[in-house]
């Protein structure tokens, strides 16, 4: 079984990649996904959360108004701080569920999708490290559209994570997503056959 992790910069495309990764039969782990189900109505990371942040990121049926605490945190490095500081531990014992779990059913691989896998220095955690990349503007350009932010408010998030380019010069590999979807599978397709399927060197 091989850990594979996942990341890039925010709207660079690592859900599509991802997507296709699991395509070819790989187990993947969402750290998003996670993220979602630690502040779930109930859960004690939402009780946290409501006392730090206020009632005023609740919605009125009782979930996460996770736009709200978007504006909140990353306009903000301490409150974005406080929130990881509650939420990252809790997601972190989920994918080690997640990974348990993926091993006891077989998986060939197991792809952990972590957007601040290098913020956290989890690359030691992981046998290779697998970035989505494209440019800054690019970047821009599909968060603003995306999520439908000013460019102050996209520049603001992309800011909160480690340049792209920094990232580049720690992974192991790269798939440049500044294409289109054909080039990008293609990157992918390639990326499989020759680390996941290959033979072992030596052999």
């Amino acid at each position: 079984m091989r850990l594979i992790g996942l990341t890039g910069g925010i709207a660079t495309g690592k859900s599509q990649v991802a997507a296709m990764l699991a395509d070819h039969g790989a187990a993947v782990i969402d750290a998003d996904v996670l993220a979602r189900e630690v502040v779930r109505p109930g859960e004690p990371a939402l009780a946290e959360i409501t006392a730090r942040f206020g009632t005023g990121v609740i919605n009125p049926d009782g979930t996460l108004d996770r736009e709200r605490l978007g504006a909140i945190v990353f306009a903000d490095a301490d409150a974005r701080r406080d929130l990881e500081r509650i939420t990252h531990p809790r997601i972190a014992a989920l994918m080690q569920q997640g990974i348990a779990e993926a091993t006891a059913l077989g998986a060939p691989v197991i792809i952990l999708d972590i957007p601040l896998l290098f913020e956290r220095d989890l690359e030691r955690t992981v046998d290779g490290v697998l970035l989505v990349h494209a440019p800054v503007a690019m970047q821009m350009e599909r968060l603003a559209s995306r999520d439908h932010l000013s460019s102050d408010a996209a520049r603001e998030r992309i800011a909160s994570q480690l340049p792209i380019d920094e990232k580049r010069t720690r992974a192991t590999w790269i798939i440049d997503n500044s294409g289109d979807v054909d080039s990008t599978r293609r990157q992918v397709d390639a990326w499989w056959r020759d680390v996941i399927e290959a033979p072992p060197r030596g052999r």
